[in-house]
């Protein structure tokens, strides 16, 4: 097993929210856990999962007490927050390489790249965007 992974927002999301794979979502990281793995993301994983879960709260799909709840559990995952010189550069080149309208997920892929780890997502937009050339990019439930 991978001493390190980087894990995208939409894949710790289903830690705390009911979603498709969120089983699949538990077992990973229970693995993760247990083998000692060391899970980093870049610093948008923040933003991004504090976002999301805000969103829930104003279209009344959580309440505030669920969300902070969420919250609390995704502070607690332990994961690592990189910020490498290089990422926007990096992240870029990947938004434009695989034709990505927006270029927020491409910065897991950089980050993954530059750390030399797998990406772990639950994007399937994402991952079938790159299977083909990225290898290293594993799609929750597969």
């Amino acid at each position: 097993m991978d001493s390190r992974i980087c894990v995208d927002a939409s894949l710790a999301l289903k830690l705390v929210l009911p979603e498709p794979d969120s089983d699949h979502a538990a077992v990973e990281w229970q693995n993760w856990t247990k083998s000692g793995v060391e899970v980093a993301a870049p610093y948008l994983f923040i933003y991004e999962t504090s976002s999301v879960l805000r969103n829930r709260v104003c279209r009344k799909e959580l309440t505030h007490k669920e969300a902070d709840d969420a919250l609390g559990i995704l502070v607690g995952l332990g994961i690592t927050y990189l910020h490498p010189p290089a990422i926007l550069q990096s992240a870029w080149e990947f938004a434009r390489r695989f034709n990505r309208p927006t270029a927020y997920n491409c910065f897991y892929l950089a980050l993954a790249h530059q750390q030399g780890c797998p990406l772990w997502t639950g994007d399937k937009r994402l991952y079938n965007a790159v299977k083909d050339s990225l290898g290293w990019v594993h799609l929750l439930g597969r």
